[in-house]
């Protein structure tokens, strides 16, 4: 049941989530006019085609946020198995004729009513709340193959498979980390952790070595400048970005490379325009603010006073530091190439929304314990 006496504990917002949260989406609107501008003009003819839009998405994901954070956590326990069953029908509905929307060759996105978001987030939030609510329930059997393993990886499997073939293979190896993550939290055996990564080794190289344009990323990953006119342009051109933004950047406005050289400057390399655009010393503080953000999550989930929302702050702090890593990774040449957005900063609406809804979850476990400890 839900604990409706919840909603009357500490009103007061995080503040440490809260600012860093709300700083790097302003950080957002800055950087995506700056990013986007000459290509919402060429595109669109308005430069500030993905900038309004940006507000919008933004606004709307404030709005979820707050929701989210006076909605009570255990609120989530009532919904884990609608919540699941909506998110698999939406990552099925891809595959309708005329409702799942394609670009760029990946069935990704479902657009209704003019508006596009992509159910591989939603399912992704889905899955955490999934897995906290039943490691929660079985903890004391947690640690037996058939109950605290088994079941878990047979659904979260059911629900990659379907998003492999979008394709998304960059989604699917973040929901598996993300997975055993909170399996390792939760108390299943090391034994059976370390057994499931080995028996996924040989899909994983299959699917990276057998599919083209992945197996070009893979190889360009390890020398970009060899490959810089094909599959490495985008980590070139990622790096050139870096190089000189120097220690204090061009200026916001004055990058170079977005100038239609460095692909998707607005989303998956926005990283690299905030690194040309203000420096080391920018890119620090936008790190600092991610920091800030996994350090308050993982707080969060330690102090929580019922595994449920112990489970559950681990999988959302997890999936946010994890997005994080990626791209950022990927934009310094650290990881292959994937499309992939930088939280609360690259334009997109559903990456945003659900990023909200994750710290709104934080915000309301964090305040349920400042209520418990008065």
């Amino acid at each position: 049941m839900i604990n409706y006496k919840q909603t009357k504990g500490d009103s007061r917002y995080d503040p440490f989530l809260l600012i860093s949260v709300v700083s790097l989406m302003a950080i957002g609107i800055i950087m995506v006019y700056s990013a986007s501008s000459m290509i919402a003009m060429k595109q669109f003819g308005s430069h500030t085609y993905f900038f309004n839009k940006q507000i919008i998405h933004v606004l709307v994901a404030v709005l979820v946020l707050i929701c989210c954070r006076y909605l009570p956590y255990s609120f989530y326990k009532v919904l884990t198995y609608p919540i699941l069953i909506v998110a698999f029908i939406l990552l099925l509905a891809l595959y309708l004729p005329g409702v799942g929307h394609t670009v760029g060759g990946a069935r990704r996105w479902l657009k209704i009513f003019n508006v596009s978001f992509q159910p591989s987030e939603f399912a992704r939030l889905a899955l955490i709340i999934f897995l906290a609510y039943s490691m929660s329930k079985k903890q004391e059997k947690i640690k037996t193959f058939s109950i605290g393993f088994l079941p878990h990886v047979i659904l979260v499997s059911c629900f990659t498979t379907l998003i492999i073939f979008q394709p998304d293979f960059g989604m699917v190896a973040i929901i598996a980390l993300i997975v055993w993550i909170m399996l390792f939290v939760g108390g299943v055996r090391i034994s059976y952790l370390l057994g499931g990564l080995v028996a996924i080794l040989p899909l994983t190289y299959y699917l990276l070595t057998h599919v083209g344009y992945r197996l070009k990323r893979l190889v360009s990953f390890i020398d970009p400048w060899k490959y810089q006119s094909d599959a490495g342009y985008q980590i070139v051109h990622s790096l050139m970005a870096f190089g000189s933004g120097g220690i204090l950047g061009s200026g916001i406005g004055n990058g170079y490379q977005k100038l239609f050289y460095l692909p998707e400057p607005h989303t998956d390399f926005i990283f690299s325009v905030v690194g040309e655009e203000l420096g080391l010393v920018g890119v620090c503080f936008v790190m600092s603010l991610y920091f800030i953000i996994l350090w308050r999550g993982i707080m969060i989930a330690i102090r929580a006073r019922e595994l449920f929302a112990t489970f559950l702050a681990t999988g959302l702090t997890a999936a946010v530091g994890l997005q994080v890593c990626i791209n950022v990774g990927v934009t310094m040449g650290l990881l292959p190439t994937k499309g992939l957005t930088l939280p609360f900063i690259s334009y997109g609406g559903t990456s945003m929304v659900i990023n909200a809804t994750a710290v709104g979850i934080l915000m309301n476990i964090s305040a349920q314990q400042m209520s418990s400890c008065k």
